[in-house]
């Protein structure tokens, strides 16, 4: 069996206090190999994203654990944790999430020289390259339409070669063409890299192409 990248034991998630809690995620396990894609699919409120958030560490577990490449990340504190998730997790958000004063270079250089890779620049015009917008490297966010967008920020979540990627509804803010298109530079750059992906879903097309669907039902695996 191969290295595996994530494992997640009887992992619990609820939100609100006393009588008008909501339990949200209810003891879920899952183990994710290295190399793997995988969708996670279901319903608005099954858990899907909340899920995903706990998985990238944005958010806390009531109970259960996390283990990714064999760290406990349920058990580290907000310092190791974010030291941890910017060493090895991408993030590509539905809402892009670029920073709005720095161009487009910038944004992908930002983990780089946050983690003070070597060759730096390089690898972030190789990135920006990568993705068709070496033409658009000191063009600020709000100068960029919304498949730009996505594309730096997929450039960015990939700059510090991650061993695995989260991808939030990635294509949800983007037309139907252009998602596509998006998606398809995605997938290709996920292949070439091996990098792990965990993708959340609500179009089952994309789901389709990846190697895995992990649906979720009333806050566990239906």
């Amino acid at each position: 069996m191969s290295e595996l990248t994530v494992v997640v034991e009887n992992l619990r998630k609820g939100y609100g206090p006393g009588d008008a809690r909501v339990e949200v995620l209810r003891g879920v396990s899952l183990q994710i190999q290295k190399g793997e894609t995988v969708a996670l699919v279901g319903k608005s409120g099954s858990g899907k994203s909340t899920l995903l958030s706990l998985l990238a560490g944005l958010d806390q577990a009531d109970a259960g654990t996390i283990t990714i490449a064999n760290r406990n990340i349920t058990s580290m504190d907000e310092g190791e944790l974010t030291q941890f998730r910017a060493a090895n997790m991408g993030i590509v958000f539905q809402q892009f999430h670029l920073v709005s004063t720095l161009t487009a270079l910038e944004n992908v250089l930002l983990p780089l020289e946050l983690l003070r890779r070597p060759r730096a620049s390089e690898t972030a015009r190789s990135l920006l390259e990568a993705v068709g917008l070496s033409h658009r490297s000191h063009h600020l966010p709000s100068q960029l339409s919304g498949g730009e967008s996505q594309r730096v920020a997929i450039a960015r979540a990939l700059a510090i070669n991650p061993s695995i990627l989260f991808a939030d509804e990635p294509s949800g803010n983007l037309d139907e063409e252009t998602g596509e298109k998006v998606m398809d530079l995605l997938f290709r750059m996920v292949e070439a890299t091996g990098t792990t992906l965990v993708l959340v879903t609500h179009d089952p097309e994309l789901a389709r192409r990846c190697g895995r669907v992990v649906h979720l039902e009333h806050g566990g695996l239906a």
